[in-house]
């Protein structure tokens, strides 16, 4: 059939790419709130795979109580990191009323900056923002509405997920299977292959991830904390939670630290060294760390990472963009192990990364082979 379709016209060939990529365009945004979810779910099932399987060998548990204590270890880990969140959270509100005098004193420095620079008088000023503010009160009542829905639509979604990933784990045999089935026999090893790249790579790819966000909260925290800089803590868990979506997360901490950095602290120099170790932590991360760590796991090009992070944003919003490199590392799998689609998997892959790792494998062996000639026979 493939052979087929290559003997078509190009126009034809174009055409039928174009309609099949609008096709599942369009289910991908309409079925957002069922496929969000269960994608999720399918890779924290990956995740906790391995825990689930240790606990029905060498405690001989039954498989649907292995899976529950596995989601409910999830389900602790994600508690506990709310916890810490909510708690300096609720410490912050505190200093409410010094962010209020800091914001108004900006105000004012910024109306006096804007009447000398542009001959715009401070009463016009007043006059357009009490007009905006008029607005914003006007529509209270419509976003204080959808942010209620959004917080039910948040608890119904973790909600799903976690019932799914207890689904996942209880019928795994059951989805092989129909892997299996689905595809012609002769092609029963290449699926088999796919499927265990598949798990062990997202499984390296999330455990690489987690430690990589870890490590970024726990720098920030402790360059924060040496500085003085208030609610420490709370900034790199945040930096480390936003750090997980590539290249546009940090610079989202770094707005959020320091919009708390300038409510909390009167000095100007400190807000800029704020900046600066933002800044330093994640050049750090983005050339030593994630190479490191997570580049080792997923060979994915800087280019389809950013695009798949906007196109994710776009069709899925903020889930679509933590879901973005996973989804495009499945699909590189798949191109890779199919001839037909292995330009695709070119496309994605990074050959740069491919040559530093054959470098970085060369390098070890000629130790090993030293080490080995020097030992004493």
């Amino acid at each position: 059939m493939y052979n087929r379709f290559i003997r078509q016209p190009f126009n034809i060939r174009l055409a039928a790419v174009l309609v099949s990529l609008l096709c599942i365009g369009y289910l991908v945004i309409a079925g957002k709130e069922l496929l969000s979810p269960l994608i999720f779910s399918s890779l924290f099932a990956i995740l906790l795979l391995p825990f689930a399987r240790w606990l029905e060998i060498k405690c001989r548990l039954p498989r649907s109580m292995a899976c529950m204590l596995s989601v409910l270890l999830l389900l602790s880990a994600i508690g506990l990191l709310l916890y810490m969140v909510g708690s300096e959270i609720s410490g912050l509100s505190s200093d409410w009323p010094v962010f209020k005098e800091q914001m108004g004193n900006s105000i004012n420095a910024l109306q006096d900056w804007v009447s000398k620079k542009f001959h715009v008088d401070a009463l016009k000023q007043l006059n357009y923002v009490h007009t905006a503010t008029g607005k914003l009160l006007d529509s209270g009542t419509v976003v204080l509405g959808a942010t209620l829905v959004s917080l039910s639509s948040m608890v119904l979604f973790l909600v799903f997920t976690f019932i799914y990933t207890f689904l996942f784990l209880v019928y795994r045999s059951l989805i092989m299977k129909f892997f299996l089935a689905v595809f012609l026999e002769e092609n029963a090893a290449v699926v088999t292959d796919i499927v265990e790249q598949v798990q062990y790579i997202i499984r390296k790819y999330i455990i690489g991830l987690l430690l990589e966000m870890a490590i970024v909260a726990t720098a920030v925290s402790i360059a924060f904390s040496i500085m003085g800089v208030k609610y420490a803590i709370l900034l790199g868990i945040i930096t480390g939670l936003f750090n997980l979506v590539p290249y546009v997360g940090i610079f989202t901490a770094l707005l959020i630290s320091t919009l708390v950095t300038f409510a909390t602290a009167a000095a100007a120099s400190k807000i800029v060294l704020v900046i600066v170790v933002l800044l330093v932590i994640h050049l750090v991360d983005s050339n030593v760390l994630l190479p490191l760590i997570v580049g080792s796991k997923v060979r994915i090009n800087a280019l389809v990472t950013v695009v798949g992070v906007v196109i994710g944003e776009m069709i899925w919003g903020i889930p679509g963009m933590f879901l973005s490199v996973p989804v495009v590392a499945v699909l590189k799998i798949i191109f890779d192990r199919v001839p037909s689609l292995q330009p695709w998997g070119l496309l994605l892959g990074d050959e740069e990364a491919k040559k530093q790792s054959r470098k970085l494998e060369k390098a070890i062996d000629k130790v090993e082979q030293v080490v080995q000639d020097e030992s004493p026979k």
